[in-house]
């Protein structure tokens, strides 16, 4: 009897073990299958970790934006894989899916999200503070305004969270070193005294063309012109005049009586350069400045296709404009002929009706 009380005895102590330990062993089990489980985020999503966060903040920022159902278990899987101490704060995509094992590795990659801002060429340094400013991911303020000509056109890669004075330093310094590229490998012989006075022709040759076979042909106007000492006349130096350097709305097509406004930016009334560059051009027109296909043209018209026609001198250069005339007269007579063939197939069959172009028919 005192044998088998013993025994009795011992297996009770022995179920007090057995129990536990089976317990944590079955809450392994189910741990490390949660951990490395699909969790229940339904498409892709882009999480920012902030900076500072801890371990159990990070937890949580998942847990709230469903990438994880259980905060805990990403907590001790982060511990026991020896990651806890290694979670990056930034702006992640995580995937469809993605297991609690898979978010660690990734916060501990640090393999965050690039954004894209892409600087067109031509815009005003204005214009480019305005879309630094518009990037919702960045942080900060553009001021003030950076100077005229100083921003390289170009498309530039950012973090979360970084700053857009920085965005802009990183613009200046692309454009200082390809100015100093480029002025290190000019031709010879050129009318320009600094690369400050090539950055402001360059300008001018970016606003003037958006053909890149054009624009060394039309430094090499304007470089002929400022060897002879003639007037520039670049209708895109009138323009920043009249719109205070790209502040306002040009509200009307250039004419005749715009050419009189008295700005120094006006190259019909001044000779020489403007006083500063009136865009930010891109690399091909600074090249364009600085090694021009000088073939002695002094004069261009837009020639209705999206081109020009360059000329030699005023006779040529007026039969370049009767041209241009003549075409836009062509194209405006087969425009009504086409508005009007329009208006009688769309001509109603009931009285008081109206056509479909918003004009009443008789």
């Amino acid at each position: 009897m005192r044998d088998r009380g013993r025994a009795a005895r011992l297996g009770r102590i022995a179920l007090w073990f057995v129990v536990p330990l089976a317990l944590v062993a079955g809450l392994g089990a189910w741990g490390y299958s949660d951990y490395n489980a699909f969790g229940p985020l339904e498409q892709n999503k882009v999480v920012v970790i902030a900076k500072g966060s801890s371990l159990e903040q990070i937890a949580e920022t998942l847990s709230d934006n469903g990438i994880i159902d259980h905060p805990r278990i990403f907590i001790i899987g982060a511990k026991l894989t020896g990651r806890a101490s290694a979670l990056k704060a930034g702006e992640y995509e995580f995937p469809a899916r993605i297991t609690p094992a898979l978010a660690v590795e990734l916060l501990d990659s640090g393999k965050v999200v690039f954004h894209k801002l892409t600087i067109p060429e031509g815009l005003t340094s204005g214009e480019v503070a305005a879309l630094v400013t518009a990037a919702p991911e960045l942080d900060g303020t553009v001021d003030p305004t950076p100077r005229e000509g100083s921003l390289m056109p170009d498309t530039y890669q950012y973090l979360f969270g970084e700053k857009r004075a920085d965005i802009v330093a990183r613009m200046s310094r692309a454009m200082d070193l390809a100015l100093k590229t480029a002025w290190a490998h000019r031709s010879a012989d050129l009318p320009l005294d600094s690369p400050e006075q090539a950055l402001i022709l360059a300008s001018i040759v970016e606003k003037e063309t958006a053909k890149p076979d054009e624009r060394a042909r039309i430094a090499g106007v304007y470089i002929e012109r400022l060897r002879r000492g003639m007037k520039l006349q670049a209708d895109p130096t009138v323009v920043y005049a009249l719109t205070q350097g790209g502040a306002m709305p040009m509200d009307h097509t250039l004419d005749h009586a715009d050419l009189a406004v008295n700005s120094p930016y006006n190259t019909y009334l001044y000779k020489g350069l403007p006083p500063t560059p009136i865009a930010n051009p891109g690399l091909p027109s600074i090249q364009a400045a600085v090694n021009p296909d000088d073939r002695g043209d002094l004069y261009f018209v837009a020639d209705g296709t999206g081109g020009h026609t360059f000329s030699k001198n005023l006779e040529q250069q007026n039969h370049g404009i009767n041209q241009l005339h003549h075409h836009n007269k062509v194209k405006a007579a087969a425009a009504a002929k086409a508005a009007q063939k329009t208006a009688k197939v769309a001509k109603p069959g009931k009285v008081g009706a109206t056509a479909s172009t918003g004009v009443k028919t008789p």
